[in-house]
């Protein structure tokens, strides 16, 4: 987990300043180092569409070792195993998506913490540094792990401000062309009408 990276996101967010990112979805590590290189806040590495497989997803984690480059994988769909393997070979966190309800985000955030906050299981993996930091590791992660869902049904749209106060949630992406589906008009994420009728 990649605190110094974290933090500095946090810094930006409190102070209501942009980020900016990269959504990896091909499999070359030198993605995320040319996203470091140029200084971009974070990576989403893609574990839910195409084709990376976890060595893959790993490879993208560690080109951001030691920058200020925050690493999330979205996984597949809330699962507890999926955050728990993302977790565990060194994400700063994970983005979970079609999140539709308060109990949906707060399940995302037990999966994302240890004991007793969260079903989280303790491994000795990258993120503990093969076992040697689990002390070190544990005490902090709870605190700086980000989970981030995404809203892409309109069926989340009057959740959302009860999403907006779960503990520890901090970052929403919004997905359009699920969410422009979900309003019938799949495939037309500008379709003016939706914005009209499903925010007020």
């Amino acid at each position: 987990m990649n605190i110094q990276a974290l933090k500095a996101f946090r810094r930006k967010l409190a102070a209501d300043q942009p980020t900016y990112g990269l959504w990896i979805t091909l499999e070359s590590a030198s993605l995320s180092e040319l996203a470091v290189a140029l200084g971009l806040d974070w990576v989403v590495i893609d574990a839910e569409h195409g084709n990376l497989d976890w060595q893959e997803i790993a490879g993208h984690i560690r080109a951001t070792v030691r920058s200020d480059t925050v690493a999330l994988v979205r996984v597949a769909e809330r699962n507890t195993c999926l955050a728990k393997r993302a977790l565990d070979i060194g994400a700063d966190g994970i983005v979970v998506p079609w999140v539709e309800t308060v109990e949906q985000l707060e399940e995302a955030m037990r999966d994302c913490r240890y004991p007793p906050q969260g079903r989280r299981g303790i491994g000795g993996e990258r993120a503990t540094v093969w076992g040697q930091c689990l002390v070190e590791h544990t005490a902090e992660a709870n605190e700086q792990v980000l989970v981030v869902p995404i809203i892409e049904s309109i069926r989340a749209v009057p959740a959302v401000p009860a999403m907006c106060r779960v503990d520890g949630a901090e970052v929403f992406f919004f997905g359009p062309a699920d969410f422009s589906a979900s309003a019938g008009y799949r495939g037309n994420g500008k379709a003016p009408a939706w914005p009209n009728k499903f925010c007020s």
